[in-house]
Order: C-alpha cells, then sequence, then structure tokens
C-alpha cells in the first residue's frame, strides 16, 4: 500500500506557485478573505490560507463579521470587493451561520473572481468542460494528488461517496471529462443509494466525502483500489491536548491492509485544497490582466 502525501504534493504545487508569482510583471495577486463568527475550525482554516498566500507572495486581506451579521451587510461586504481591481479573488469561509444563505453569498461573487469556484456560472462552466471558469478547490486538489501519484482514471470505475456542489457533483464530473487523466466511468452513492457497500466494492477510484468517520470499512473497498478519503471529522479523544482528534471517513487501518494507494487525514486532501485556491488566485489574476 502506498500513501498518497497531500502534504508534500501541495508544498510541491506552493513552490511552483511562488516561483510563478515572483516572475509576474503586473503586480500582485490579492485574495479577500471572508470569515463569519468565530468558529474555531474556520478561524484556523483561515489563518492557515492566509499564511500560504503570504508564503507564494500573493497578498492577503481578511474582514472578519461578527455572527450577527445580516444577509444585506454580508452582500454589501462582497459587492466591495468585487468593485476592488486590487483583488483577485474572494473566498467565503464557510458555513456560515443559519441565518444567512449561503448559496446566495457564494452568487454573489462576481463569476471572475470566485476562487472557490462555487458560482453557477462556474459550474455550468465545468459541465461544458470550459477552463475558464474556475473548479473548486477540493475536486480540484483530488484530481491534481491523483495525477501526481501516477493514477490515471482512464476506463477506470470511480465511486464518489456523496453529494454535495462543494465536493461530490463536482469531482464526478471532472472524473468524466474527455480529458487525459480522466475518461472515468462514475458512479455518484449518497445516504439513500440501496446496496451502497456493494457498489463501493466495485471501484477502483473510491471517493468518500461523506461526512461520517470511519464510515467506510474494509469489507466496503475492492483489494487494489486507490481511496481517496475527503472526510475531516473531530472525534473526542481525551488523550489529545486539544479534547479531539482529527479522523477521515475511511477506517484507515482496515482500507490500508486492501487499498493499493490510499489518503491519509490528516494531511491528504485537507493540504491540497488550500494549493488549489492558491492556484486559482493567480489564474484570476492573469485572467484580470490579460490583453484585451
Amino acid at each position: 500500500m502506498d500513501l498518497i502525501d497531500g502534504n508534500q504534493i501541495s508544498k510541491a504545487i506552493i513552490a511552483e506557485l511562488k516561483e510563478e508569482v515572483a516572475g509576474l510583471r503586473e503586480g500582485k495577486p490579492c485574495v479577500a478573505f471572508i470569515r463569519v463568527g468565530e468558529d474555531p475550525a474556520s478561524v484556523s482554516y483561515v489563518k492557515k490560507k492566509d499564511r500560504t498566500a503570504r508564503e507564494i507572495g500573493i497578498e492577503s486581506r481578511l474582514t472578519a463579521l461578527p455572527e450577527s451579521v445580516t444577509q444585506e451587510e454580508l452582500f454589501s461586504l462582497i459587492d466591495t470587493y468585487n468593485q476592488d481591481k486590487a483583488v483577485s479573488g474572494i473566498l467565503i469561509q464557510s458555513p456560515l451561520p443559519p441565518h444567512l444563505d449561503e448559496l446566495a453569498a457564494f452568487r454573489r461573487v462576481l463569476p471572475e473572481k470566485d476562487v472557490d469556484g462555487f458560482h453557477t456560472v462556474n459550474l455550468g462552466l465545468l459541465c461544458q468542460e470550459d477552463e475558464d471558469g474556475f473548479v473548486a478547490c477540493t475536486p480540484a486538489g483530488i484530481m491534481e494528488l491523483l495525477r501526481r501519484s501516477g493514477t490515471s482514471l482512464e476506463g477506470k470505475h470511480v465511486v464518489v461517496l456523496g453529494r454535495s456542489l462543494i465536493v461530490g457533483k463536482p469531482v464526478a464530473l471532472l472524473a468524466l471529462q474527455k480529458k487525459e487523466w480522466a475518461n472515468a466511468t462514475v458512479t455518484v452513492c449518497h445516504s439513500r443509494t440501496a446496496g451502497l457497500s456493494g457498489i463501493t466494492s466495485q471501484a477502483d477510484i473510491l471517493v468518500a466525502a461523506i461526512g461520517k468517520p470511519g464510515f467506510v470499512t474494509g469489507d466496503m473497498i475492492k483489494p487494489g483500489a486507490v481511496v481517496i478519503d475527503v472526510g475531516i471529522n473531530r472525534v473526542p479523544d481525551s488523550s489529545r491536548k486539544s479534547g479531539y482528534r482529527l479522523t477521515g471517513d475511511v477506517d484507515f487501518d482496515a482500507a490500508a491492509r486492501r487499498a493499493s494507494k490510499i489518503t491519509p487525514v490528516p494531511g491528504g486532501v485537507g493540504p491540497m485544497t488550500v494549493a488549489m485556491l492558491m492556484k486559482n488566485t493567480v489564474k484570476a489574476f492573469r485572467r484580470q490582466h490579460r490583453p484585451g
């Protein structure tokens, strides 16, 4: 069994981006982060994104809004960043508080600044296999992990466990594309899928993004399959100083005995999400500064 090391692969991407940004003549890319509330996980994620941006040479701006913020106030801030020509990309840290319409917030961001890839226009461009749009960072990171670990999807059966707009649906569309490293046959499963283990055990490549710790057991995995674990779940653990440990959607020990390749949690998909956000930000900057 080979471990697909997201930390190592993301560092390589960050090094490539650092060199690319250093060579830009038009100026410096800028990403604006919007965080609502003080959820510890969201605070931690934004800090990591901010730190990575600065390491690459991307300017970073953060606006932290109180949890009581109204939809109109959130929209007003998004509009300000939309109109600011110095801002290349905008990221709204999810999840937002329940009283806010998250999809409406994503759609408020201009498509050309939607470096998270959640806008309706960018999802449509993904469906059309149009590279002018932005792909959601986690699915893009998954595809890059597979490519850089030498795993082609050509003719393979990819099973995606989860149907979210953030991971499940985009990664299924990417695997289906008529492009190098894609061309897979894709099955999307979810909480209402009957005979789930019978389907997952047919997967040459299994992408688990269901949000339930240890949900995928060893007997759900085809021997020799490649397993991509997207889950990041906090499980109580009194032996840890933090009081919890991070675990994926896959029972790692059981899966590792059957899989040919597997991503760990942490250190698998997570670092790739941040790296691909930075890649989208540089792409946005280049598109906004192209001639004509």
